[in-house]
């Protein structure tokens, strides 16, 4: 699991750390085995103090308490899990990090996994480890004051379930995945001065070591297979772009592969038209989309995925230097058309445009899935609640949108139609980088599909999901790592075996 958080699965026969974890159903209704391993007096005990603090067992509500007395451990901490009626519907993952949200670093839980009509299911258990990884995570390296031991230290807990051997092969696959989220949020959240483009390649290639294989394209490379459009975004920067080039090969051999792209924007001032100064630190963060694609094939590589996935990053920096673009250039992209600039600041739809063609022409894919945090539009539309879907696919849509709903990464689809795209239509080239304010996400998504032949294609704009991400059960950190979890379970209902 997470660096924060040491986590062990263990059978319901003892209680050694000094914390003691159980779930109480509305009406305080414990599991048998839950009231066994609290004590004498326990439920009792449970009842005073929920009286006292008007504590209903609301779903991811909690009620902590000392122990009973002579009991072998210091606190008992009971999380609710509201109503039976409504025990389908309970979010294990979301159940997992109200439970993280109670414990203390260095000190050891033991959370009792049974409920009230039975034990967890080990998928269940899986996804409860999955939500204490999540929420045990924070990014505090660069803080140099003397940290308290609580967000110092580690949580340690072990998970105390009935059928042990069946839950450790479940959470080994959810640490997987939660490695994966957390790489990504680990990118999002860098520095820019720490991740520019050569050093995003540089961890992309540390996936090597889980067994994918990563090849790193330098301009050089990209100037010789003739992403113009890409190197003109980065090319006002000091520092060079790149794209990493990611292969799991987890199915035979001769198995079409399924695809997925990143913007990695290292570092958005917007280039010769220039961002406002308020807020644009962050965006450190316009390369969320190829830290999602990151993480993703770090889970996928993790849980040995039984399916062959590229993912495919362009990295670039984009900034106001003498040799910066400018509007009013015309470029030609990887697939032949010329673009015409007229705002440098729709930089992101650039970088996707040669490689979204690249990831076509070379691997010839199942699907492909490009993920950006590629317009401010997106954000006026959906806010920070879905990610905009704009697909050439019903069959896609359909699919990611129950991925969504079972993550909780959800998305909305968008419109695309011939009268969006007739607004980037240009006088002097193929197209325009930019139609304006009206429909700016729609538009973006149009710019794309110029860039898309017959593979079925989805767009994510991440823009209001990847980055600054508000508060919840399972997060606290400003990058969210989104979108990790949703492919993931794309991939593993659909494209696996």
């Amino acid at each position: 699991m997470s660096q924060r958080l040491k986590l062990e699965v263990e059978a319901v026969d003892a209680v050694e750390g000094r914390d003691l974890v159980i779930f109480a159903a509305e009406g305080l209704s414990l599991a048998r085995v839950a009231e066994s391993l609290a004590g004498d007096g326990a439920v009792a005990l449970v009842a005073r103090a929920a009286a006292a603090e008007s504590f209903k067992a609301k779903a991811f509500s909690a009620l902590a308490m000392p122990s009973p007395a002579g009991a072998g451990y210091e606190r008992l901490i009971v999380v609710g899990i509201g109503p039976a009626g409504e025990r389908a519907m309970l979010d294990f993952v979301k159940l997992g990090g109200a439970v993280a949200g109670r414990l203390t670093g260095g000190r050891h839980a033991d959370i009792v996994l049974a409920l009230p009509e039975g034990p967890v299911e080990p998928a269940q258990a899986a996804d409860l480890a999955l939500g204490l990884a999540l929420r045990s995570y924070r990014f505090d390296r660069y803080k140099t004051k003397t940290k308290d031991k609580e967000t110092a230290e580690p949580l340690k807990a072990t998970l105390r379930v009935e059928n042990p051997g069946a839950v450790k092969k479940a959470v080994k696959q959810a640490d997987a995945l939660a490695g994966g989220v957390l790489l990504a949020r680990e990118l999002v959240n860098e520095p820019p001065n720490v991740l520019y483009p050569e050093e995003f390649a540089d961890r992309a290639r540390k996936l090597e070591k889980l067994g994918v294989e990563v090849e790193i394209l330098d301009e050089k490379d990209l100037k010789k297979i003739g992403m113009r459009a890409l190197l003109g975004v980065g090319q006002g920067s000091r520092r060079e772009s790149r794209v990493a080039v990611m292969r799991w090969n987890g199915a035979g051999k001769h198995d079409q592969p399924v695809a997925f792209v990143g913007k990695g924007v290292t570092f958005d001032t917007g280039g010769i038209s220039l961002k406002p100064g308020a807020g644009m630190e962050d965006m450190k963060g316009d390369m969320a989309g190829a830290a999602c694609v990151t993480g993703l094939m770090q889970a996928l590589a993790g849980r040995k995925a039984k399916v062959n996935a590229i993912g495919v990053i362009g990295l670039v920096e984009n900034m106001p230097d003498g040799n910066a673009q400018r509007p009013g250039d015309i470029v030609a992209s990887l697939s032949g058309q010329t673009i015409e600039i007229i705002n440098t600041d729709a930089e992101g739809r650039l970088v996707l445009a040669d490689v979204l063609w690249y990831t076509q022409e070379r691997f010839k894919p199942r699907f492909m899935i490009d993920l950006a945090t590629l317009t401010g539009a997106i954000l006026v539309a959906l806010a920070q609640e879905h990610a905009g879907l704009f697909t050439n696919s019903d069959e896609l849509a359909e699919r990611l949108s129950a991925a969504g709903t079972a993550t909780g990464e959800t998305v909305w689809r968008m419109p695309l139609g011939k009268a969006y795209d007739k607004m980037i239509d240009s006088k002097f080239a193929d197209m325009k980088n930019s139609a304006g304010r009206h429909a700016g996400s729609i538009t973006a998504a149009q710019f794309l599909q110029r860039h898309v032949n017959d593979v079925p294609w989805a767009h994510l704009d991440i823009a209001g999901t990847g980055m600054g991400a508000k508060d919840s059960e399972i997060n606290r950190s400003w990058g969210p790592g989104w979108g990790v979890r949703l492919l993931d379970r794309l991939v593993r209902d659909h494209y696996e075996g």
